[in-house]
């Protein structure tokens, strides 16, 4: 075994890393690394004459810096495509066309606070344009801009918070809309205990909305024994939690078991706890969904189907 490791680590140049460690620095386990290589293109690493996969420390970065951004609510499938879209990530950059225009003229409003002026942008970018293409070519590379400024401009912290409330309400507005003619399923959604990023879950919502799934909101740093009674007493057929920041070791151990134990329907965990600490959930009973919407809507979907088949 030590001959093994020893011919591995020959084979290897220097500076490069296998997945273990790319995996170690990170906190994102190999198996998420090679579907994000193999799905989104998210890395291209070289090859030992064996095969072996081998990584550097720009590769390191490049996961960090994906990891927040989606901590801020950016699913991956998206930070990908904004990464790797040929625009330099670090300034912000639209689509060309009308997308860089009103880029700039909502990140002048954030900056001075302004929202009349945010809100006729908004207006007028979806007057024109379906609100998925809005999302996509304008509010998440604005939330790319914002998220790269918190750490280093002063005052960025307040743009981001500004915009975050901005952004709930225009969001909560849609997802009220869509609720009137949801005939589908009903989930309780809610972010766990400590978690008070919200945007994520908005955007689950919609994508869960637009399957035909209807959804009862309870928002950020909700207690689970307070998820377990909304969905008692809503009836719901499932129950999603959104966790972004490392839980509580309680969480996992007692808090989640707790719920999984209390309902009588399936319980799902998503974001960046379910990369992190996938097994944990599944020995709560849990099921992990991962960071990307659109898979995430379809796993909740076949498991509804599968638990009413066995029903």
């Amino acid at each position: 075994m030590q001959k093994q490791v020893r011919q591995q680590a020959e084979d290897r140049p220097r500076g490069q890393l296998p997945i273990r460690t790319l995996s170690s620095l990170t906190g994102v386990n190999a198996r998420t690394i090679r579907a994000w290589e193999r799905r989104y293109g998210l890395i291209r690493p070289e090859r030992t004459p064996k095969g072996h996969r081998l990584y550097t420390h720009q590769d390191v970065e490049r996961v960090r810096r994906v990891l927040a951004l989606m901590e801020r609510g950016i699913p991956i499938s998206r930070v990908c495509e904004l990464l790797d879209s040929g625009a330099p990530a670090s300034s912000g950059a639209a689509a060309a066309g009308p997308w860089r225009s009103y880029l700039e003229r909502m990140a002048a409003a954030i900056a001075q606070f302004d929202e009349p002026e945010l809100d006729r942008i908004y207006d007028e970018a979806l007057s024109i344009h379906p609100i998925e293409k809005v999302t996509r070519l304008l509010i998440l590379p604005l939330l790319v801009r914002l998220g790269e400024r918190w750490q280093a401009i002063s005052g960025a912290i307040a743009e981001e918070h500004f915009f975050a409330m901005h952004l709930r309400s225009k969001l909560g507005a849609r997802l009220q809309h869509r609720m009137r003619y949801g005939v589908g399923p009903r989930i309780v959604a809610a972010c766990a205990p400590g978690e008070q990023h919200e945007i994520g879950l908005l955007l689950f919502a919609l994508e869960a909305q637009a399957a035909g799934m209807r959804t009862v909101l309870l928002g950020a740093n909700t207690p689970l024994e307070e998820v377990a009674i909304a969905r008692h007493r809503s009836g719901s057929d499932a129950i999603v939690i959104s966790s972004s920041v490392d839980p509580s070791p309680a969480f996992l151990k007692e808090q989640l078991p707790a719920l999984v134990g209390r309902s009588e329907v399936s319980v799902f965990v998503g974001g960046l706890t379910a990369l992190r600490h996938r097994q944990a959930i599944a020995a709560a009973g849990a099921i992990a969904l991962g960071v990307a919407l659109e898979d995430a809507v379809r796993l909740i979907a076949v498991s509804l189907v599968r638990r009413e088949a066995g029903a």
